[in-house]
């Protein structure tokens, strides 16, 4: 496996000095945002569609510096009722998807999206709880009408060019859990899979290292994001597992996204970085840093070195011990 980053949280950084600091700090890929709510600091979707000889110096500066790109990134929301943020959403997909497809690039990462209640819906809606059955209603008319026909469309896009579609099971989104990835997956494409992040598996509840044992199975990770999650028992006793405080309220929240190390032990990390290797998945490890307790800087290169410490990067040696 490889170690690499979202490229995001430099966005304050030019291309080349965001490369430059990427190399420096020893990592291998880089996983460059093209739109939605990250943003593209890093990549002009049209520029780079219009121009083969800018593709070419684009791809230059990163193959110099002895570092790919993983995947691109373009996390929106293209079955919201807001029909502006769905449009953007949706040609940012698209276009990335033929951006990956020309430049060699693998996997283009994103959110499956969440529908509204009804056609006439003001925004999405999201449900977790089968009763009143209403939500039950509501949820099977957005998998029947929104998502399977909106996945079927771009996972055969996907296909045409090559490129496999790695969604983020993200709360928040239809698809959000191993079972709702394989069975969007099973209803559309196989180049649909996941983008697997365990950070937001454990405040749902999910142990990473059996969700990685569900979705190799079926060849189903794609990619994967390094971030960890601090579950604090006491607030979740009080706010419950799905806490709607913002993100800033450390102190109350039942959990908050940590740097890599910092909400599970390295044991935890090791055990998934081993099921990855197990399990089929040998790419890239991309850290994501969300830490709203430690400076970027200070998250990311703690993130670093712990998982250089675990990640297994070499091929099995032969059993010779058999």
């Amino acid at each position: 496996m490889k170690l690499g980053v979202f490229t995001v949280l430099f966005s304050e950084k030019s291309f080349e000095e965001m490369l430059d600091y990427v190399k420096e700090a020893g990592l291998h890929s880089v996983e460059i945002g093209t739109g939605g709510y990250p943003g593209n600091a890093h990549c002009d979707l049209d520029a780079l569609l219009e121009s083969e000889e800018k593709r070419r110096e684009y791809a230059e500066k990163v193959t110099s510096r002895g570092l790919e790109i993983s995947a691109f990134s373009c996390h929106g929301n293209p079955l919201t009722p807001d029909k502006s943020f769905a449009e953007e959403s949706h040609r940012a997909l698209e276009k990335t998807i033929r951006l990956a497809g020309l430049m060699n690039v693998p996997v283009v990462n994103c959110f499956s999206g969440t529908a509204g209640d009804h056609e006439g819906a003001k925004h999405p809606n999201w449900p977790v709880t089968p009763w009143p059955n209403e939500y039950g209603d509501i949820l099977t008319w957005q998998w029947e009408e929104k998502l399977i026909p909106y996945w079927k469309e771009m996972g055969k896009l996907a296909e045409e060019n090559g490129v496999k579609i790695g969604l983020e099971l993200h709360g928040g989104f239809l698809v959000h859990t191993p079972y709702t990835l394989l069975k969007l997956r099973e209803e559309t494409s196989k180049a649909i899979g996941a983008n697997l992040d365990p950070s937001h598996l454990w405040w749902q509840g999910i142990d990473p290292v059996a969700a990685i044992k569900i979705l190799g199975q079926e060849d189903a990770i794609h990619h994967f994001h390094a971030k960890d999650t601090y579950i604090d028992q006491d607030n979740v006793n009080m706010y419950g597992l799905t806490d709607m405080q913002p993100y800033g309220n450390v102190r109350s929240r039942a959990w908050t996204f940590r740097s890599v190390g910092c909400g599970h032990g390295l044991q935890e990390w090791s055990d998934m970085m081993s099921a990855l290797r197990t399990y089929g998945y040998d790419y890239v490890v991309s850290i994501e840093h969300e830490d709203p307790i430690m400076s970027i800087e200070e998250g990311f290169l703690r993130a670093v070195k712990n998982l250089k410490s675990v990640l297994i990067e070499e091929t099995p040696s032969d059993m010779w011990w058999v």
